[in-house]
């Protein structure tokens, strides 16, 4: 079935709990946001309607309320790169640590060691940030390389469940950019763009055994939300029932983000643990094959744009090579 330790998996999340309380505070105030500023734009459509009839106030209110989660959520669009920088680096700096059996701070002094490791790596936020929008990119034209889809399904005129493999498969490459960030700090070059380049060869030449994994696992993060996301209608209804009007919607809105929320606070490093140790019991013993690097050349302008990052990247004094052992 899966090539991973459940009890390993929980393991390196149990020594990783500072990380998770602090993702589950920075969601769940994400999740605040989102009410508070919905049910603010929702009187404030409430309050404009008074000068209309029943039906402006209907649909002033929903559109008040429609404002406001659209507004928190384009401020999150701005926020990303920050989350990324701040909770999920550290987060797999300290998983990366702690799978391969190193002492770890306890507490507070975890996140702050985690974001020290990431700074150390990266420098600056925009350079991860601009290495998690590549590697992204390079992981798709991987899948597609492969013809993965045709090789789980070769049965033909099964278009239907062709499609839900699709979107399987498009949940399960949106883990593997967290894992090749988590091979980048592992690693320790001194070459971020470069090591990411290789850790997506490495990838590529495993990677019909990772994605199997990574399928399995977006099966159970997904299944998981989708219970989540039922059990939070009832709270969120009952929320949105002290808005003016009627929002039933809105409810609808508010619940989705709670479960993605439980989904990114928890569900998500549990996946990652998981993944990382099928990885990196994969590309054991393994170098970057010229083969691969060439296809893949070939294949995605990102992966060129990562070697030509790599080619200009100027790293920090005191930058480490690959061979140096973490203090």
């Amino acid at each position: 079935m899966w090539d991973f330790s459940l009890g390993r998996t929980f393991s390196l999340l149990a020594r990783t709990w500072p990380f998770i309380v602090l993702r589950m505070a920075v969601y769940a105030a994400i999740a605040v946001a989102f009410v508070a500023v919905t049910g603010t734009g929702a009187g404030l459509g409430w309050g404009i309607g008074a000068f209309g009839d029943a039906g402006f106030r209907t649909s002033s209110t929903f559109w008040g309320g429609a404002a406001g989660f659209g507004l928190v959520a384009i401020g999150l669009y701005f926020l990303r790169e920050w989350v990324l920088y701040m909770v999920k680096a550290g987060h797999i700096a300290v998983l990366v640590e702690a799978m391969d059996d190193r002492p770890l701070p306890e507490g507070r002094s975890q996140i702050e060691h985690g974001r020290a490791v990431v700074a150390e790596r990266f420098v600056e936020a925009n350079v991860l940030f601009v290495i998690d929008q590549l590697v992204k990119a390079v992981i798709r034209a991987v899948t597609g390389l492969l013809g993965v889809i045709s090789s789980v399904l070769p049965i033909p005129g099964i278009q239907g469940l062709a499609r839900f493999v699709r979107m399987v498969l498009s949940v399960a490459i949106g883990l593997m950019d967290e894992v090749i960030l988590a091979y980048n700090i592992r690693i320790r070059s001194a070459n971020p763009y470069e090591s990411a380049q290789d850790g997506l060869v490495l990838y590529a030449q495993n990677a019909k055994t990772i994605l199997k994994n990574a399928v399995w696992l977006a099966i159970f993060v997904y299944g998981l939300s989708l219970i989540m996301f039922l059990v939070f209608l009832a709270p969120a209804g009952a929320i949105v029932y002290f808005f003016p009007g009627d929002l039933s919607a809105i409810a609808i809105l508010v619940a989705i983000v709670f479960a993605i929320c439980f989904k990114a606070a928890v569900l998500e490093p549990f996946a990652i643990a998981a993944l990382m140790q099928v990885y990196f019991a994969a590309i054991e013993g393994q170098a970057p094959r010229e083969d691969w690097r060439q296809r893949l050349g070939e294949t995605s302008r990102k992966f060129r744009a990562l070697g030509e990052k790599a080619r200009g990247f100027v790293g920090a004094p005191g930058d480490l090579g690959p061979d140096a052992v973490r203090r």
